[in-house]
């Protein structure tokens, strides 16, 4: 009987158990079945996915403190995922495959009401997981359906808040304004909903630039939320909010506030909010408080993580009281220091950059500002700024090097047999120093290898020291070392020799060829006596060694020649005097402009630039010493009293027809002016540029583009003479060698083109003669053609304004495809009562058209027709 008893009992229950998974069947154990296995099953492996993967979320989102943060930690993809693409974290994805399943196997909705009373949760679930795998469109659509289906859930004011939320990822902010406005004046709002509501809203005007009310509701939000975290975000970002707004003590007080919290924030926001003040306060007044407040926190052991953010606000504070060489301490410190932060470094050597070019050392600001461009987004407006800086340095760079090199040489040169050997005999010294420390090391460096293969720990060369102190032993160049062109390891031919010596030490000869590290390649190599190389190879060290050391390897190879020299100092003259223009017009430095312009006279210099540098020191004397400035002008009237600048200070030529823009400017202008056809004006342009800025390296450039004017003014024999003229007078410049190129190349085709009866050709052009662009006559003919050209619908026509010479241009009618058509235009265009054009026009093969331009023989041609 026991046994039966128990047998309907289990039947019982599997009958039960059935009805009770039916989703159709509106009862108590169904909805609390359904609801149960909803709740403490599928939701719940679903909220911890998805809190793993916020956390994961939040672990790789880094803020960028240099703007004003966002009120959520969630890094956004520029382009949002359109409905149907699969996410990237496979937490939101696990997430939504949960909220999914708990949909589909325990919805109850019967008779079109969710009798589930978990549903919402789900929906809500499934929204959340979209939301952060940044599928937002999808995202929406689940929170929607909770507000259409279950407007009497108790998750209905959150589902409103994340619907807002999803709009401000999609950019519908004035809505998510308006629908957060009506949901905060609900008193039945939870208040950690509350607090996600202010915050969105808050959030929302950020977005769209209205500061000043973000935050009112962003301390609505602050006073409500439970999270410590949030709280100590929501004091930064107001904090930030009252900066911009000018309001200095409330932004102050705010970032005290995360300091005041200590261990319940983040470390992060708390070392922002000391930065932060930092910016706030005046450097005069709270001197030894500031210091003394970073002094502890660079001591903290707690902060090193983030000594690149305090030794940066450090150096700001030096660099606002102008203590340059403090602030480069802790510039570089702050650079040494491990970051995440590329603006901050980008920031630190741009003020790095800023100290020097101020300092007027433009070589080592210039390698400042390059490496400010590694580290800045190339988008930015912040990057082309920089970019446009750093190609103002290029010259003062190029040029500085010039004069450093040949200086150093021509120095060394006018030196005395016995200063020369002196003076090498003190480098030699110096270098076998250098050496000797170099191979003391290498020993240490040895043993210290052998003892660490042994397993003995090594306690004199530290780990990591060795290479820096290999560095800081090996020779460097300075000012004094000949052919010194700037710290460049191949200017010394000694450095460049003990660099051979060392490689071959290291890996013997070896052939020129791919894998050349390769053991097998320095087999086998053998010279003409079948010696092995790496015997050779001691000899040759050894002979090497012996030279570096030898005072007559450097004497011998300093320059003897006169041409050589005159060629070296002639070349250090010209750098100078740009480097004078340079200073002068781009960066207003006169005193560096009046060294290098005085500097370029004391040194002999060529006479084409002992005019233009006398006049430069008079205009910079003008503002700082009128009795030198009345002195100069003296000697330029009376020595050089037929020049364009003995006219111009003595008043009889308009110091208007002085040219003040640079070369380079001139010359964009002047290849704008000649793309127009404006052939005259560039003609006289370019002769006033001659005469200003003889002796510049754009010279030859002018010269090719006056004679491509010329030419089109007067045609190919004319053409032919200045292209002459180029190739001659400037043989070695680029500009002289494409002149020859055109000479022999292109010249030869241009004199053989010639004039033919092609009453065959299937391209034709109607030519009217035309006066000047600006003329009525000619603007009137111009609109007519192009509006019968636009009212019949002829595609393929087109008008154009062409100089032919300095008195004569045309108006041309293009890609008329007969002569026959060409001619039954011309008498259309004259009697239509619209149109009326009477002025005398011609029919004109393509061909013979090019020709005509080329050769100037539109007469020729008239007589041919």
């Amino acid at each position: 009987m026991k046994i039966n008893r128990l047998k309907y009992i289990s039947g019982s229950f599997l009958i039960l158990f059935l009805v009770a998974c039916s989703t159709k069947r509106n009862s108590f154990v169904n909805r609390n079945w359904h609801a149960v296995n909803t709740e403490y099953n599928t939701l719940y492996n679903g909220d911890i996915a998805l809190e793993a993967g916020i956390n994961e979320l939040k672990t790789g989102y880094k803020d960028n403190f240099w703007e004003i943060l966002p009120v959520e930690r969630m890094q956004v993809a520029e382009e949002a995922m359109l409905p149907g693409q699969k996410g990237k974290n496979q937490n939101f994805d696990r997430a939504e495959t949960k909220a999914t399943k708990a949909i589909q196997k325990h919805s109850m909705n019967i008779e079109g009401k969710e009798k589930n009373m978990q549903m919402d949760e789900a929906h809500l679930l499934l929204g959340k997981s979209r939301y952060y795998d940044q599928r937002f469109i999808p995202a929406l659509e689940a929170f929607n359906y909770i507000l259409y289906k279950y407007s009497d859930s108790d998750k209905i004011y959150e589902a409103k808040v994340w619907r807002e939320k999803t709009n401000l990822r999609l950019e519908n902010d004035a809505l998510a304004i308006k629908n957060l406005k009506k949901l905060i004046k609900n008193k039945d709002l939870k208040p950690q909903v509350f607090a996600d509501a202010n915050a969105t809203l808050s959030q929302a005007y950020i977005n769209l630039e209205q500061q000043d009310s973000a935050i009112a509701p962003l301390k609505m939000a602050l006073g409500a939320t439970k999270f410590k975290e949030e709280r100590a975000r929501y004091h930064f970002i107001l904090g930030q909010l009252y900066e911009k707004a000018n309001y200095k003590d409330s932004a102050y007080a705010e970032f005290q506030q995360i300091i005041d919290m200590k261990r319940k924030s983040p470390r992060h926001y708390v070392i922002r909010a000391h930065a932060q003040q930092a910016q706030l306060i005046d450097p005069t007044t709270d001197t030894v408080a500031f210091l003394e407040k970073y002094a502890k926190l660079l001591k903290d052991r707690e902060n090193r993580p983030y000594l690149d953010v305090l030794n940066y606000q450090v150096a700001s504070f030096y660099d606002k009281l102008n203590q340059k060489e403090q602030a480069v301490k802790f510039y570089n410190k702050s650079l040494r220091s491990p970051s995440e932060d590329a603006y901050l470094q980008a920031t630190t050597y741009k003020n790095l950059a800023t100290i020097y070019f101020d300092k007027a050392k433009y070589l080592t600001a210039g390698q400042y500002y390059d490496s400010t461009l590694t580290k800045l987004v190339k988008k930015d407006r912040e990057y082309f700024a920089i970019v446009k800086k750093r190609e103002n340095l290029v010259d003062v760079i190029r040029y500085e090097g010039i004069v450093q090199h040949n200086d150093s040489i021509l120095k060394l040169v006018a030196l005395s047999d016995n200063d020369k050997k002196a003076y090498f005999d003190d480098y030699i010294l110096k270098l076998k120093a250098k050496d000797e420390a170099k191979r003391v090391l290498e020993e240490k460096q040895k043993e210290a290898a052998e003892k660490a293969n042994a397993g003995i720990k090594d306690i004199e060369v530290a780990p990591g020291k060795a290479k820096a102190i290999v560095t800081n032993q090996l020779p460097k160049l300075t000012s004094d070392d000949p052919k010194n062109g700037g710290a460049f390891y191949f200017y010394t031919p000694a450095t460049v020799a003990y660099g051979k010596i060392e490689f071959q030490k290291r890996w013997g000869k070896r052939a020129l060829k791919d894998n050349w590290r390769w053991s097998v390649q320095s087999e086998d190599i053998k010279d003409n006596n079948d010696q092995p190389l790496a015997e050779q190879g001691i000899k040759k060290d050894s002979a090497a060694v012996s030279e570096k050391y030898n005072t007559e390897f450097y004497v011998k190879q300093l320059p003897t020649s006169q041409v050589v020299i005159d060629s070296l100092a002639k070349e250090r003259n010209f750098a100078n005097y740009q480097l004078g223009v340079i200073y002068k017009e781009k960066f207003k430095e006169n005193k560096l402009a009046v060294n290098k312009f005085e500097t370029v006279l004391k040194s002999t210099p060529e006479e084409r630039l002992i005019l233009p540098s006398m006049y430069n020191l008079y205009k910079l004397y003008e503002i700082s010493d009128k009795a030198k400035a009345e002195a100069i002008k003296s000697q330029i009237i009376s020595n050089y009293p037929n020049t364009r600048y003995a006219q111009i200070l003595s008043g009889t030529l308009s110091e208007e027809n002085i040219i003040t823009q640079t070369p380079d400017e001139v010359y964009k202008g002047l290849y704008k002016q000649f793309g127009n056809q404006e052939y005259a004006a560039v003609l006289a342009t370019i002769e006033k540029s001659l005469t200003q800025f003889a002796g510049d390296d754009l010279i030859p450039k002018y010269e090719l583009l006056k004679a491509s004017a010329i030419g089109k003014l007067k045609g190919v024999e004319e053409y032919k003479k200045a292209v002459n003229y180029v190739a001659l007078t400037y043989p070695n410049s680029k500009e002289g060698k494409q002149a020859e190129d055109i000479l022999r190349m292109s010249v030869p085709g241009l004199e053989k083109m010639a004039l033919k009866q092609d009453s065959l050709a299937k391209n034709w052009k109607i030519i009217y003669k035309a006066g000047k662009r600006d003329d009525v006559e000619t603007t009137k003919l111009m609109e007519k053609l192009n509006k019968y050209i636009a009212e019949k619908q002829f595609d393929k026509f087109s008008v154009s304004y062409d100089v032919y010479s300095e008195n004569e241009n045309f108006i041309v009618l293009h890609g008329v495809s007969s002569k026959e058509f060409s001619k039954y235009l011309i008498d259309a265009l004259k009697e239509a009562k619209d149109y009326k054009i009477t002025t005398p026009a011609n029919v004109i093969s393509s061909g013979n058209y090019a020709v005509i331009q080329v050769k100037k023989n539109y007469n020729e041609f008239l007589e041919l027709k």
